[in-house]
């Protein structure tokens, strides 16, 4: 069925009506738009409390990153001098984030909750070298601060499918 000249001009209806609006034109630098509460963005270590870190160098979420960018290095604790909670810690832990693709499998792995995914979006490098990130640099917190939007309105979306019944 070829379309009828009316739908072309219906068409060429919409687009003139956006010709003459004002564009919506955000400053990215200087305003950054909130991100969803639930946006997965850079990992993060965590520690406890008292300083020792969470991570107690399982491998669980090596093993469940389907892109295998986590490399985990475990070693014994120190009773003197200890880094972490358990038996044994992460000697060397990295993620190549230019392989990473945000899944979040290996936050959903962790039994301790020592690997989170922020929310902050502005990873990029100019060296792929830059882009592995070590344990040092995911225990540090985030240097930039991206807004969140409202989870009221956000976390749990309407379903389309509504009916009045």
């Amino acid at each position: 069925m070829s379309p009828q000249p009316f739908d072309t001009l219906k068409g060429f209806g919409v687009t003139l009506r956006q010709v003459f609006r004002k564009p919506i034109t955000q400053q990215y630098p200087d305003y950054k738009r909130p991100v969803y509460p639930r946006f997965r963005g850079r990992h993060r270590l965590h520690r406890h409390e008292n300083g020792l870190e969470k991570c107690v160098g399982c491998s669980l979420c090596a093993a469940a990153c389907p892109s295998d960018c986590i490399r985990v290095v475990p070693a014994e604790n120190d009773p003197g001098d200890r880094a972490s909670a358990g038996e044994r810690y992460a000697r060397i832990y990295e993620i190549n984030m230019s392989r990473c693709i945000f899944c979040g499998y290996c936050e959903l792995a962790c039994p301790f909750d020592a690997i989170t995914l922020g929310n902050e979006f502005e990873i990029s490098e100019y060296s792929r070298d830059d882009l592995i990130y070590t344990k040092d640099m995911l225990l540090e917190p985030p240097i930039k601060q991206v807004p969140i939007a409202d989870p009221e309105r956000y976390d749990t979306p309407e379903p389309v499918w509504k009916t009045d019944s």
